[in-house]
């Protein structure tokens, strides 16, 4: 039926969109918390796979198996970490230490926002 259709449709988009504010908040709380590749502390190779393992991995194991050099070649095609910290304080000289305590206080309340949207998620069987 056509309302069934939309209603998955709709709830399958959510779950998407979910997964994608779950991998932004482990990406930052892993740049924030300082978590870097010591051989090429520049690269944030280390800070995608980790995201990508808690919030993707598990949905994409059938479906991207095939995509794995890919994915890999994504991961490496990834700006360096003085960029993304660049971009996301908007080209404004900032102390990274500062910068790095505004991203922590940040995800106080985005990670609390993100586990509240999760709970209603699942409360609702999606």
């Amino acid at each position: 039926d056509k309302i069934g259709n939309i209603t998955f449709m709709i709830f399958t988009y959510v779950g998407l969109f979910l997964r994608c504010l779950r991998f932004i908040q482990i990406l930052m709380q892993s740049l924030a918390d300082g978590e870097k590749d010591e051989q090429n502390p520049n690269l944030v190779y280390i800070n995608i796979t980790k995201a990508y393992d808690q919030a993707w991995q598990y949905g994409h194991v059938d479906l991207f198996c095939m995509l794995f050099n890919s994915i890999q070649a994504a991961l490496f095609a990834a700006p360096c970490r003085s960029d993304i910290l660049k971009a996301i304080s908007k080209d404004r000289e900032v102390a990274e230490e500062d910068f790095l305590a505004k991203i922590h206080q940040f995800l106080i309340n985005f990670t609390a926002t993100v586990d509240a949207i999760y709970e209603m998620y699942s409360i609702m069987n999606a």
